[in-house]
């Protein structure tokens, strides 16, 4: 065991220039990500922005029962857990098919330039593709046009200020424009794949959906899996963006996420510590999701985060 640690720090010294590159990174992390930590504890005072934060009374549990009492944060909870929903069992699996559709083409140049189109959507802010969506979902824009000329519907309709329509613009915005920049990963993780296998799977008599089931998705499942566990740790969150630029007065009751929640207590109403509590609370809820299912994950398909 002292003979492996001693060759790891022999390798560790060797590599030194390349083992610096993350000094920058580990620094950027500790001032943005664990620094700011000491001002949670503004979620147990009634903190005020007019005097130093240690000056302010420490009130306990105050702001954590009130906003277990508070309707509006329940609201909240729901709609962030049904929009995240949707987006776990029909968006998780859509960049994954995606990828393995593309690896099964054949012309290189093709491949490129369909994986070229599919993530340009992602490096256009929320801003701009926001206000592309809400010119599709108005009266007379393309999504009515469609389904009026397919014959899905008789009238336009506004969907975009009809609450039952908006977690699943949400989804269908959201899949539309972050698949192709999802799907890099997995096409990552299957450059990986020994040849080989495919060869001796085809000499064996298997069609690509046999080598695909068998041999691709078998050998990048470890990517999968960790994948799938950040994104059920992260359930508890919501695109802010996307969400701020698509909520109306009309639709808000079924828009209002936890982080718009978060935003209009803490910043519209100067709510801090109030908000600083929420925060806090579901930091714990998504840690707690982020062990229950790297469990399940392991017990399930032997693959998980540690």
């Amino acid at each position: 065991m002292g003979q492996h640690k001693t060759g790891q720090m022999k390798a560790f010294f060797r590599q030194w220039q390349l083992q610096s590159m993350v000094v920058p990174g580990i620094v950027w992390m500790f001032i943005f990500c664990y620094i700011p930590m000491f001002w949670l504890i503004i979620a147990f005072m009634d903190y005020s922005i007019a005097k130093p934060m240690l000056q302010s009374p420490f009130v306990g549990w105050k702001h954590f029962e009130a906003f277990t009492s508070d309707e509006r944060f329940w609201r909240s909870i729901r709609n962030t857990l049904g929009m995240s929903a949707i987006k776990l069992a029909l968006g998780f699996p859509i960049p994954l098919l995606f990828a393995l559709l593309l690896n099964e083409v054949r012309s290189m140049r093709f491949k490129r330039t369909v994986q070229t189109i599919s993530y340009l959507p992602h490096f256009i802010a929320w801003t701009i593709f926001g206000g592309i969506m809400l010119n599709w979902l108005g009266e007379g824009g393309v999504i009515n046009q469609i389904l009026i000329g397919l014959g899905f519907q008789e009238r336009e309709i506004l969907y975009i200020s009809d609450p039952k329509y908006f977690w699943w613009i949400t989804y269908f915005s959201d899949t539309l424009k972050e698949t192709g920049w999802g799907a890099i990963i997995y096409i990552a993780a299957i450059s990986g794949v020994d040849p080989g296998l495919y060869e001796a799977a085809e000499l064996d008599g298997a069609n690509r959906w046999q080598r695909m089931w068998h041999i691709t998705i078998q050998c990048i499942r470890p990517t999968i899996a960790i994948l799938f566990i950040l994104a059920v740790a992260g359930m508890l969150g919501s695109n802010f963006d996307q969400i701020f630029i698509l909520k109306n007065n009309m639709n808000l009751k079924m828009a209002e996420s936890l982080d718009l929640y978060v935003y209009n207590m803490g910043l519209v109403s100067g709510r801090h510590s109030f908000s600083t509590a929420v925060l806090f609370a579901r930091s714990i809820v998504a840690l707690a999701l982020l062990f229950m299912a790297n469990s399940a994950s392991k017990r399930l398909s032997g693959e998980g985060i540690f």
